[in-house]
């Protein structure tokens, strides 16, 4: 892995785990004597990650959670159809920016490079297009809603 990259990794968890331990609140227990660590001291993004993951608070079966699943899938819906949307656009620019340097380089194979980059596009909308159908399953089919 290049160093690049592995610094915007790591830098993308970090701000991921921030971002969690400051709008996820960790709950607060009494202190067991077992000799397990107590659940304050585990790191509060790996709390917050735990409950985000842990698919039965989806089906919970009080009153007041009734609201949540709908409101967080839409919340999913404009994450998935954004960031889908954002990928391919970044990835078209730089595909068509990279053909046209191509083109301008050697011009006779400019018929080749366009077919190529026209496949290329149709790929990546149809990502977007997967992004869509996502948000739609969560907005309208959503599974978690019984």
């Amino acid at each position: 892995m290049a160093p690049r990259s592995l610094v915007l990794t790591v830098a993308v968890l970090l701000s991921c785990g921030a971002l969690f331990s400051a709008f996820v609140p960790v709950p607060l227990l009494a202190k067991s004597a077992s000799s397990a660590p107590a659940l304050g001291q585990l790191p509060t993004a790996a709390l917050s990650t735990a409950l985000l993951v842990t698919p039965s608070l989806a089906h919970a079966a009080t009153e007041g959670s009734a609201v949540w699943i709908p409101a967080l899938s839409a919340v999913g819906a404009g994450f998935a159809i954004g960031l889908a949307a954002i990928g391919s656009g970044v990835g078209q620019g730089i595909a068509s920016g990279r053909c046209i340097d191509g083109i301008s380089r050697q011009p006779e194979v400019a018929d080749d490079l366009r077919g190529v980059l026209l496949l290329s596009l149709a790929f990546m909308e149809s990502l977007t297009i997967y992004g869509l159908v996502i948000a739609l399953v969560l907005l309208f089919a959503n599974p978690l809603i019984k």
